[in-house]
């Protein structure tokens, strides 16, 4: 993931209005990220402290720059226990909840939502890194992660395509 400054964070947004993003709250630990590692963040998300159940996330896309999301999430939580759709990690020790998103232009100014389950404090960057449980003797525990790695990779700037194909 590339380095990210507040003023390009509120400029990515593809799914909410000026007014929204001058009013989102970007979290305390933002000014840490200026030394982060970013080569261990796929993706920058979190939730806003001034309302319960919305998020943010800015999501690298195939073809350009990142993109922010505004999330909202369910007031509902899955019944059992879900699996995020990101990392896929089935030893989560955090919750996972269902995320809607309105898709960017038109199709979100008429209503039109994605909606996905996702760990609820986007943990998904974290969660590829952990080793993977051995599957058997001579697993390759480093070729697994390095593919969950990729996997959330894809599966992330998917989603964020999927959200501004509609404009």
């Amino acid at each position: 993931m590339q380095p990210l400054t507040e003023s390009f964070i509120r400029s990515s947004f593809v799914n909410a209005s000026r007014r929204e993003t001058k009013e989102l709250s970007l979290p305390a630990s933002f000014e840490t990220l200026t030394d982060a590692d970013w080569a261990e963040l796929d993706f920058y998300g979190w939730r806003d402290p001034k309302y319960v159940r919305r998020a943010y996330a800015v999501l690298p896309t195939f073809g350009g720059d990142p993109v922010g999301v505004t999330f909202t999430q369910a007031e509902a939580t899955p019944r059992s226990r879900a699996m995020c759709n990101w990392c896929q990690d089935v030893r989560l020790p955090n919750e996972v909840v269902f995320w809607a998103a309105k898709r960017a232009g038109e199709a979100g100014r008429k209503g039109s939502t994605v909606g996905i389950l996702l760990c609820r404090e986007f943990q998904c960057s974290r969660n590829v890194r952990n080793d993977p449980p051995p599957a058997y003797e001579g697993f390759d525990v480093a070729r697994a992660r390095a593919q969950r790695i990729d996997t959330l990779r894809l599966k992330v700037a998917g989603f964020a395509d999927m959200l501004v194909a509609g404009r």
